[in-house]
């Protein structure tokens, strides 16, 4: 066997490949620049990308224009940049103007609709923080009136005597400090009166309007429960008797001269709370005061034959704030509707009345 180094080098003839010419001239003109390429070398079919990548590359240092003409019988180029087709020419000019228009339709992909869910879905959190908060901290009140002598306790030892100790921790209070126990009791009741009202209008569960919610709870705690104290005491004072009459008596004053002046305080002050004018307070209170009386009549003189016929002076407001869960859901729906709706018309007389911006068409 002959070894490898006894082999002779060999010489291989280079194959070579005619050239075709051209009878037109190519022609790359960059910023008013024209550089002549040989026409050899564009006709090379691997060099031709080259030479595109050659001039891109020249482009992109001194930040000019770019066309590639084509000649009669050799086309360059038929790639696509910047919007041009079919036509020959590469050219970059229209880039900019793409990436302008693509730039608001990604900008405005975030519509007032997508703004106004995501307003809407904090507004729901928030109900909803405020509502489990408020239970919570409510029942762990409830069933911790006897944490003090809980050793030993079993669960149903606790869930029994709770309720027992609850009331009795009730009137306790009511002989330390009874108005601001029947205000704090108020304002809870008118709270979630409001709320209860706000869902039997048609709003979900969490997403009752908080500011009219407080306002209510507001009058409730300092208005209702202190002027409920001292208006049973009067009205005790006023029909000291004990016979079986009295009771229908009270029940008429109570649903005439008091249901009148509460109905009247309750609807004012809201109305001052949602920073109305005083004329506009007094022309809704004019149009609402008797459909607001007669109202409580289908209620409260049923539930008043129990107030002055069963219930200890003491303990009347607590029973009466029982009821008021349905009478606030009444009150609160004749309070609010005229003014929501007279806000709803002016909204929509502001949206009609107001020009259109825009540019107009010629």
């Amino acid at each position: 066997m002959a070894s490898l180094h006894s082999i002779a080098p060999q010489s291989f003839l280079r194959i070579t490949k005619p050239i075709i010419e051209s009878k037109h001239r190519s022609t790359v003109k960059l910023k008013g620049l024209s550089y002549r390429l040989l026409k050899s070398t564009l006709l090379r079919p691997n060099r031709r990308n080259w030479v595109v990548c050659a001039v891109a590359e020249e482009l992109e240092k001194d930040g000019g224009a770019l066309g590639i003409e084509r000649g009669g019988g050799v086309e360059i180029g038929n790639q696509i940049v910047g919007g041009f087709a079919n036509e020959g020419r590469l050219s970059f000019e229209g880039a900019a103007e793409f990436s302008a228009t693509a730039t608001p339709s990604s900008s405005s992909s975030s519509s007032p609709d997508d703004e106004l869910g995501v307003e809407k879905w904090v507004d729901r959190a928030i109900n909803a923080t405020i509502v489990l908060a408020a239970g919570s901290f409510a029942i762990t009140k409830l069933l911790t009136i006897d944490q003090d002598y809980w050793h030993g306790w079993t669960l149903y030892e606790i869930v029994r005597y709770a309720p027992q100790h609850n009331w009795s921790a009730y009137e306790e209070a009511l002989k330390t400090n009874p108005v601001l126990a029947k205000m704090v009791i108020s304002g809870v009741v008118y709270s979630i009166g409001d709320w209860i009202a706000q869902c039997y209008e048609g709003k979900p569960l969490f997403e009752f309007d908080r500011a009219r919610m407080f306002r209510s709870g507001l009058v409730g705690f300092t208005l209702h429960g202190s002027l409920s104290h001292y208006y049973y005491q009067f009205c005790e004072a006023l029909f000291p008797f004990q016979d079986w009459w009295v009771v229908p008596v009270k029940v008429a004053f109570d649903q005439t001269v008091w249901s009148a002046i509460w109905n009247s305080v309750y609807y004012t002050v809201v109305g001052l709370l949602r920073l109305e004018s005083p004329v506009s307070i007094f022309s809704e209170l004019k149009a609402t005061f008797f459909p607001m009386l007669t109202a409580g009549w289908k209620l409260w003189p049923f539930a008043h034959l129990i107030t002055y016929g069963l219930i200890p002076v003491e303990q009347r407001l607590l029973w009466v704030d029982c009821v008021e869960l349905i009478w606030v859901t009444i009150l609160s729906t004749y309070s609010n509707e005229k003014s929501e709706a007279r806000i709803s018309e002016a909204t929509l007389e502001g949206n009609s009345s107001s020009p259109s911006i825009g540019p107009t068409e010629e």
